[in-house]
């Protein structure tokens, strides 16, 4: 009977520590070596390391994260912006929010059906300043200013201008949200606001 009651014990131990075992590998996630390569905003800071209860996460992202993460930025602000001319779905597909991908293949379908047609020349980004970094729930925000230089036009299907300039440049002032579920395993940062500054 004691034997019955010792083999039980073990069992639930060995279910329970199953359990702990299974919870830490999905809190803190695992990389196989598989991931696909693509932007990370800040790819090297590890947000399961601050606080739950902190709102405001400012001071738990030291200068060197912050650094990092907005290197990440700018190339994810580029990159958005030349594949969104060129109507490049799937690109924009892994570095946007769901509604954010829903507007923007909105708009390039309506642009594709009138034949309009986007011309765009990057010139590069004069700055990109970390305005915010916030908690909700399980999601971390984080706020970018940028100011770039773009060239831009739109054409119509008989090659007439109807929007832009095509040589004059333009200097463009953006605020940005990107934004990461703090419990999944998926490093990425996704865009998820857009505002014209």
């Amino acid at each position: 009977m004691t034997f019955n009651i010792e083999y039980i014990d073990l069992i639930l131990m060995a279910m329970i520590v199953g359990f702990i075992f299974l919870r830490l590998r999905n809190v803190l996630g695992r990389r196989t070596g598989n991931e696909p390569k693509q932007f990370r905003a800040g790819q090297n800071i590890d947000v399961k390391q601050y606080p739950l209860n902190e709102k405001k996460l400012n001071d738990a992202f030291d200068e060197k994260a912050k650094k990092q993460f907005i290197e990440g930025a700018k190339l994810a602000y580029e990159t958005i912006i030349t594949s969104f001319a060129k109507g490049d779905k799937a690109t924009l597909k892994t570095l946007l929010g769901a509604n954010m991908y829903k507007e923007f293949n909105e708009y390039i379908d309506d642009r594709n059906s009138k034949k309009i047609k986007s011309e765009t020349t990057f010139i590069g980004i004069k700055s990109a300043k970390i305005e915010d970094i916030v908690k909700e729930d399980n999601l971390y925000k984080i706020t970018v200013n940028f100011v770039s230089e773009i060239i831009t036009c739109l054409r119509d299907k008989d090659d007439k201008i109807i929007e832009g300039d095509p040589d004059s440049i333009k200097t463009v002032k953006d605020e940005w949200k990107f934004s990461k579920n703090m419990w999944s395993q998926n490093p990425t940062w996704y865009l998820i606001e857009t505002a014209n500054n």
